[in-house]
């Protein structure tokens, strides 16, 4: 089984970058699990590891000053 790239597809970075933003202009804490959950299910797709939902929003809260 081919191995998957570990940088991500423009289109996948991209996507993440436009979510974060998303969540931290999210005003109630379901809008922000619903763009997590939608992040977490498309990261899933290209890398091979275990992910929760807790781990995304940790990612978008230290990439914040990043995007």
């Amino acid at each position: 089984m081919p191995r998957k790239p570990i940088e991500p597809p423009p289109k996948v970075a991209k996507a993440f970058v436009r979510d974060m933003r998303a969540f931290h202009a999210a005003k109630n804490s379901l809008k922000k699990d619903e763009i997590g959950a939608k992040q977490l299910w498309l990261l899933k797709q290209h890398w091979n590891v275990k992910l929760r939902m807790t781990d995304v929003r940790e990612m978008f809260v230290e990439m914040k000053d990043h995007a």
